[in-house]
């Protein structure tokens, strides 16, 4: 965007303000502080707190400023500065200061989720140099992305959270500086959040045309089933549609029949990330990359998309899918002279063949699959004894699936099926979504279905996702027990980058040593967003390419009543 912009592309900047939206989350919660590991906050809590800078959703890696209005970059490239806008303001009215900005990164450094350690471990120092200036200085001068990603830190108020600990779970609405604040709730089952009228950046270049809704509300339900069915009736009135059966069959109701709901799919240029089974290789059960490739060999995904998706999904293949990060073919050029440093100890394989999943005829019937595995599993120790697969010292290969809704059973349990064929015995656990958390951050599963999503500039995250120092610190993002110290040096190389070409070689060389590392069995994804909405709203012209763009929406006061007129008749 040009200097002086008044308001990005996408967005209509005259929309209207006003009317409410009623949108579903899934769980319950019981806290409104979104950032550390105690306690399942509320959804939506973002919308309360404002950031240094705002990213662009149609643009790789771009911020722009949001509440600094100024930013710096030293000579050295060992800090940055950010001056913050005069006016910005809490919705108590005073001033939002640097001091509160060095307050919310070192209590998130020190009380937050490991996440922000690992991705601002390069920051030494955090200054309030005035009222509005505030400096951050970093250990080196390679890490390229830092001072864009301290711009994601969403300001608190330090006057506010004084006197309150800040690493217990929080019921009591907080204070805010955002576009939004919490006006009513009920722990667990609803929450509802009213625009600032006076918002102090609702005209900024980053806010126009964003926000229009007066009054946004959540529902909780326990299941997406029972989601689903509000939706149906009325009660959600603006849905995304995430399970493929549903899509393909659950929207042929009356409501959809007389134009009372619209659909859609919008195609995105999003990194689709990986998602997958993963095992928790703390587990000495999943400690042997061979047993990790039986497992996967068994996956029979070309069945699963003909049977359970509607041919709808394309199987992953990438730590980075949908992105220039992800590895292909036989490496070569700079990516190859990466993994020749490591040669001696990487899996075999690496830099003689290309990576290619297992795939099948889709007829249910992979023999071969089974046969591979099976080989495998007996070059790892295992032997099928009375239908059992058992091991030298007498233990039988058995495991728990541990999910947290109901949607994958119908993936796992067909899974399951293919397991027994092999003498292993898995079942499933289904728990809600906040018992889910707690044990996914204590890593106490066994398999599990994870996602590690990936930004349009791989960078300071991958630490959290991969590396040694973070598999044993509960709460971090290395949920599959990851330590390889190849995996370290290269993470290291995405973070220190000095440009875009050995960014990609480095993405691409991890990539390639994670997947012949077998800890994952990839699944899925798709590469549009599958929208459904009672047709009282208002959308601008196009969506944003990198993002679903709903808070750019409006109530349309003619279809709304339109809208309310015919469902009164029908």
């Amino acid at each position: 965007m040009p200097a002086g912009f008044t308001h990005f592309p996408w967005v209509n900047p005259d929309a209207p303000k006003g009317g409410e939206i009623t949108l579903y989350a899934l769980g319950s919660f019981d806290s409104f502080n979104p950032y550390i590991l105690r306690g399942t906050a509320a959804v939506g809590s973002g919308v309360l707190y404002d950031t240094l800078l705002k990213e662009s959703s149609d643009e790789p890696s771009a911020e722009y400023g949001h509440l600094a209005g100024i930013v710096e970059l030293p000579a050295d490239k060992r800090g940055v500065t950010f001056e913050l806008r005069e006016g910005a303001r809490w919705h108590d009215g005073r001033p939002i200061t640097a001091d509160d900005v060095v307050w919310s990164f070192n209590t998130l450094r020190q009380h937050g989720r490991p996440f922000y350690r690992a991705y601002w471990a390069d920051v030494t120092e955090v200054v309030a140099e005035t009222p509005r200036r505030v400096t951050f200085r970093f250990s080196t001068d390679q890490n390229r992305e830092l001072s864009l990603i301290l711009g994601q830190l969403a300001v608190l108020p330090k006057h506010w959270w004084e006197g309150r600990d800040f690493a217990r779970p929080l019921l009591e609405p907080p204070l805010g500086s955002g576009p939004y604040r919490i006006e009513r709730f009920e722990a667990g089952r609803s929450i509802a959040y009213r625009r600032v009228p006076d918002y102090w950046g609702r005209d900024l270049p980053t806010m126009k045309g964003t926000n229009n809704f007066d009054f946004m509300r959540y529902e909780y339900y326990r299941d997406a089933t029972v989601s689903l069915e509000a939706f149906k009736a009325g009660q959600i009135e603006f849905r995304t549609e995430n399970v493929a059966r549903d899509w393909a069959t659950g929207y042929d109701f009356p409501a959809v029949r007389r134009g009372w709901v619209k659909r859609d799919e919008i195609r995105h240029e999003l990194p689709t990330g990986l998602q997958g089974f993963i095992m928790n290789e703390r587990r000495p059960l999943f400690g042997d990359r061979r047993v990790r490739e039986a497992l996967g060999l068994v996956f029979d995904f070309e069945w699963m998309n003909a049977n359970l998706f509607y041919n709808s999904y394309t199987r992953t293949s990438s730590y980075f899918s949908n992105s220039d990060f992800a590895a292909r073919g036989l490496p070569e050029g700079r990516e190859r002279e990466i993994l020749e440093r490591f040669k001696d100890r990487l899996p075999p394989g690496v830099l003689a063949r290309e990576f290619k999943l297992p795939a099948t005829d889709g007829s249910g019937n992979n023999r071969d699959g089974a046969r591979r595995a099976l080989d495998l599993l007996r070059e790892a120790g295992w032997t099928v004894r009375d239908r059992r697969l058992t091991n030298a010292q007498g233990q039988r290969f058995e495991f728990e699936i541990l999910l947290n809704g109901p949607t994958f059973e119908r993936v796992a349990l067909p899974y399951i099926q293919s397991l027994q064929r092999l003498g292993i015995e898995a079942r499933v656990r289904t728990v809600d979504p906040p018992q889910y958390q707690v044990r996914m951050d204590a890593f106490d599963y066994d398999m599990t279905v994870e996602v590690f999503g990936q930004s349009s500039s791989p960078g300071n995250e991958q630490r959290d996702f991969w590396t040694s120092a973070k598999a044993d610190e509960n709460g971090s993002r290395n949920t599959v027990g990851i330590k390889d110290p190849v995996v370290d040096e290269i993470v290291e190389m995405i973070v220190n980058a000095p440009s875009l070409p050995e960014l990609t070689a480095a993405c691409r060389a991890l990539d390639r040593v994670l997947l012949w590392g077998f800890h994952s069995i990839p699944q899925w994804h798709s590469r549009t967003f599958r929208l459904a909405w009672w047709d009282k709203f208002g959308r601008p012209e196009r969506n944003p390419k990198r993002a679903l763009g709903l808070d750019s929406w409006w109530v349309d006061a003619a279809k709304e009543r339109a809208l309310a007129a015919a469902r009164a008749a029908g």
